[in-house]
Formats: C-alpha cells, structure tokens, sequence
C-alpha cells in the first residue's frame, strides 16, 4: 500500500533508462580515477572487528533515537539566523560506531556518524543488496517535494574504504534535517549497490569532514558541500564547532553550533590542539589545506614511562606523528613502531596476530597507558583500553591499540570510541581568513589529566587504577607460540611535498563563512582562554518535575514513537521500506522511477 498505485504504464525504453542508471551506479567504482586515492575517507575493517568485538557491556539505559534543540546561550551576529542543535546518539550492537537520526525529505534515517569522511549518503530501494535488504531505505516511488536531481539523475555517486567495501548510486539533492537544523539542497548520495555493513536499522553515512574529503566532484556538482560545511559557510549555527559525548553504555549526545553543557561544566579546562593542513595531491591544487581531523600525537605512555612517536613519514610531516580522531572507528590503531614499543612495557602482553596487529595482555593487569596530546596526558585505565578475554586464554585480554603499517598520508593514529568515550571532544571547523580548525578535548569525570601550570605531566599510581572486569569472553584460541614483529617498507608519502603544509595556518577558503567573529584564534593548548564566550546548548529534559501545593510529581516527558524509512503520511507498513521486496515491487518501482526520469523532473 501507499505506493502511489496511480502510476503510469510507460514503454519499455522506460525500464530500460530506469537499469541502465542502475548498471552505470553499479560500475563506477571500477572507473573511479586513482590519482586522488589518498584522499578516500579512512575506514578500518569491519568485518575483523566483528571477530574481536569491543567488550560488551550492558546498554544500561538503552538507545535514544530522538532529536531536537534544547535551550542554546550564547549567539554571534549573522546576516542569517543562526542557531544550534543537540542530538542523542546511540551505539550499535556491533559496538564499532554510533548513529543519529537524521531527516531526508522528512523522511526519519538512522546513520553512522564518521568523522574520517565528509559525504551523506542513503540507501534507497533499489538497493538489492544483502547489505541493504534488512534496512530501512529512501523509497524511490515517494514523490518528495524536496527531492531535486542532479544532471537528470546521471552524476555517479561512490564511496570505497579502506576495507574493500563500497556503496555506488547516484547524487540528488533533498531537504535533511540534524537536531533541528536544517538545510535544504544538501547533496548526497542515493545507494543502489552496497557491501558495507550496516547494523541497527541505520540506512547511510553522514560524513562531518572537511569537503576536500568529499567524494562528490564540485566540477560536475556545481555548490555541493558536505552538510557540516553547509551549516558553517551559511552561518546557520552560533559558532562552527561540533561536539561528542560518547559512554560505554551506547549512549551520548552530538551538539551542533554548541558545546553540550550538561557535560561540559567547567569550559576553561577544554585543552586546544591545532589541525594539520596537508600538501595537495599530484594536480589538485597548487596550495595545502584541511583535509582530516588530524592533530599531533606528543607522546605515549606505560605507567608513567613516556614514549616519542616514530613517525612514519618523518621527513614530509616535519618529524610529527599525525593522530587522526575518527568517531566511526570503534578502539585505536598506531603503528607497528610505536604499539610494540608501547606493549614491550606492560608486562605478559605478547602479539597474537600480525596481520591484524593485535596483542592481549593479562585481564587482572592494573597498568595505566596514556596519549599525549599539546601538554595534556590522557589517562586510560585498564577498564577503557582492554577488549576482553580470548575463550581459548581466559587470564589473557585482547586490548588497544592494535598495531598498522605505515601509510603513504602520513596518519599513523587513528583514535576512535575507546579513548574518546574518555573525554567530550569539541571539533572547531576554522573561519576563513581568520581562524583554524582545532579539536578541544575535555576529560570526562575524574580522569586524571595533566593540569599544571609547569606542564608537568602526573600521572596516578597503579593502585588508583580501575580493572577491568570481563563480562564477554571472546571465541578465540590464542597461538602457543610467540609472533615476531614484522616490519614493513614504509610507501612513498602521497602528497606534493613541494607545497609546504602547518600544523594549523590560516586559509582562506574552505571553512566557515568570515562573518563569524573568532573566539579560539588565538588560543593554545597550554593556555587557557575567555571560556564565556563559547555557545552553549542543553539538551531538553527527559523528565519534568512539577511541584504543586508542596507536592512535587516527576514524569517522562512522551514522545512521538518514529518510524524508520517512511515518507510522511505513509503507514509505515509498505513492503517496499524493509527486506523482502518482491520481484513485482522491483518492477512496479523500476517502471514509476523510470517515468520520472524520462518525463519528468523531480
């Protein structure tokens, strides 16, 4: 039912532009040029994740999937209203990512937030996939009134990773909707073939990169902007600048023009890293730019014992080991040089896998590691960076960081969930011509942190350490013996080394629109800065307190239940918005989308 059974017969020309774009999306990674490949979005596998999960622990207070504003302070003066926006986020089952809910073309979505890409792409039904048939996907027989092509539907949209896996579909423009933030026009890509796994009903990606990441060319899309671009060029939000909150119970918040302060109490303790630019690739440009939201590793540490990264590509990177924050990868990764360094100081750690990096140590171990970062030293307990028990070696843990080789981008860390989960990160996108980005780190609860005036770094004793405590084991038989480790051929560095790139640096394009007046410009991560003047946003209350004649109720404020994947005024029990689509649906929506590319304009 509902969909939209009053369409036309057309003739068989029809159906066939109709496959015809399905075969064109279905091939376009085997055209996809290569000379940019380094500027792909970086993607760990899945599919190896899923044979070492991260340690399940109880989702304690379950998975909120709504959205919305809460009460905002704190403004800057735009030509256009600007505003800002805060969202629960919820963390799959498969515990590698953390998802929000989105609108397209009013429309509800739940997708993947990925801070190491900068494109939003949806499935739509015509996606067959085993990827795509168990969720939730853009009907192509709805008739939004957002929904505008691209180039008569013919501009290829795809995206591969670093896994192997890849969606392909088309580029469109529709209305999409982020915690009560709007933008209307947003490119994105609709998916008719994809491998990449998706869990939870989430149905895409939104990327909330810098756009030189983007994967949709700017030459064959005129004015397409990632959707965090859109907010921040527009002036749609107070300040451009997002924030995490990430917990170990799968839930947390993203805010928008705003920092969340029902987690951020006290601003003045936010510690402020410079961004990396990078050089071009080949013929890109003739200047450097943000591409990832890299800053420098400083040190790392074993109980207190701190290393010095090697850098991988010392030479191009000025002897800096670039540490990239990713909240779509589940633990964190280092290289090869610096995990087994790293591992030889806690002791009874051993390797167990070398092709996927991976070390255990004991499970009752209470040694602390640290990452450095400006002058700050962020503490992980046992309880933030162990895994769990192999079922093969119950006293034994897999645990982070793994190990990778080199890469020719120079990024030799990339951090995700398990040591973000540790503090509330703050992603300030920059203002041209007057500000660069930077990423603000804010130690959640009484994690130890270095906080002197001397930059002194303390560290705590074991004794005041958490253990870990398991409560999944692993199905994993550990090998008798010990594993070298290997060593690798480090890859000619990517970029136009003759284009100098900084660690920060004003550019002058590509960032949010000037008429923001900057707050961080000049602010360092030792130094401290006029914390007042950072937008803040609280979240909406989950329950209200009413106090009459001395009585006092409390009550769960109601909210709408939402269904996933269905046009407004649909019943959401159309066959065509989860699996099982039949042979004729396929057809019937082959024929009406057919219509609407060779009669109509949508």
């Amino acid at each position: 039912m509902y969909i939209d059974l009053g369409f036309r017969m057309v003739g068989l020309c029809g159906v066939a532009s109709w496959f015809l774009l399905l075969f064109v999306a279905r091939s376009a990674n085997a055209g996809e040029e290569s000379s940019n490949a380094e500027l792909r979005p970086r993607f760990l596998p899945r599919d190896q994740l899923l044979r070492l999960p991260i340690v399940a622990r109880d989702a304690g207070a379950g998975h909120p999937a709504s959205s919305g504003n809460g009460t905002v302070n704190g403004t800057q003066p735009h030509a256009v209203k600007s505003s800002a926006g805060w969202s629960a986020v919820s963390g799959g089952h498969d515990r590698q990512s953390f998802y929000a809910l989105i609108q397209a073309g009013g429309i509800n979505f739940r997708v993947v937030l990925d801070t190491g890409s900068s494109d939003l792409w949806i499935l739509s039904s015509a996606c067959e996939t085993e990827a795509c048939n168990s969720q939730p996907r853009y009907p192509l027989s709805y008739q939004s009134p957002s929904f505008q092509s691209v180039n008569g539907n013919t501009t290829v949209f795809s995206a591969s990773y670093a896994d192997g896996s890849g969606v392909s579909g088309i580029v469109a423009r529709e209305k999409v909707e982020l915690a009560g933030l709007v933008v209307a026009n947003q490119t994105f890509g609709l998916i008719s073939d994809s491998n990449v796994s998706l869990s939870d009903q989430e149905s895409g990606f939104l990327g909330l990169g810098f756009p030189r990441l983007s994967t949709i060319s700017t030459r064959e899309v005129n004015d397409s902007r990632p959707f965090l671009t859109n907010l921040a060029e527009q002036g749609l939000i107070d300040y451009p600048l997002f924030g995490f909150s990430l917990t170990r119970n799968l839930t947390g918040s993203l805010s928008l023009g705003a920092i969340d302060a029902s987690v951020v109490t006290f601003p003045q303790n936010i510690s402020w890293n410079d961004v990396a630019q990078f050089s071009p690739v080949s013929a890109e440009s003739n200047t450097s730019g943000y591409l990832h939201w890299a800053i420098p590793l400083t040190s790392f540490g074993v109980n207190g014992t701190q290393l010095v990264p090697l850098p991988s590509q010392a030479r191009a990177t000025d002897n800096v080991s670039l540490a990239l924050f990713d909240v779509g990868t589940p633990g964190f990764y280092g290289p090869y040089s610096d995990v087994s360094r790293l591992y030889n100081l806690i002791e009874g750690a051993r390797l167990v896998d070398a092709a996927s990096g991976q070390w255990v140590v004991p499970c009752d171990t209470n040694i602390p590691i640290s990452l450095t970062f400006g002058s700050y030293d962020y503490i992980l307990q046992p309880s933030d960076y162990i895994i769990g028990p192999a079922s093969g070696s119950p006293s034994s843990c897999f645990s982070w960081p793994r190990a990778l080789p080199p890469s020719a981008d120079g990024l030799d860390w990339q951090i995700g969930i398990a040591f973000l989960q540790t503090v509330y990160t703050i992603f300030s996108y920059g203002i041209n011509a007057k500000e660069s980005p930077k990423i603000g780190l804010y130690p959640l609860g009484t994690r130890p942190v270095s906080t002197n005036t001397t930059g002194t770094l303390v560290h705590p004793s074991p004794q005041t350490m958490t253990a870990f405590t398991p409560q999944t084991t692993i199905q994993a038989d550990l090998p008798n013996s010990l594993i070298p480790t290997p060593t690798f051929t480090t890859p000619a560095y990517a970029f136009n080394t003759s284009v100098p790139a900084t660690i920060g640096g004003i550019v002058q394009s590509g960032l949010a629109t000037s008429t923001y007046s900057p707050i961080l410009a000049h602010v360092q991560a030792t130094t401290g800065f006029n914390a007042s003047v950072l937008p803040t946003i609280s979240p909406s209350p989950s329950v209200t307190t009413i106090t009459t004649n001395g009585i006092t109720t409390t009550s769960a404020v109601s909210s709408t239940p939402l269904h996933l994947g269905v046009p407004p005024g649909w019943s959401g029990a159309g066959p065509s918005l989860t699996s099982g689509v039949g042979v004729t649906l396929v057809v019937i929506l082959g024929v009406q989308f057919a219509w609407h590319l060779v009669f109509r304009t949508w």
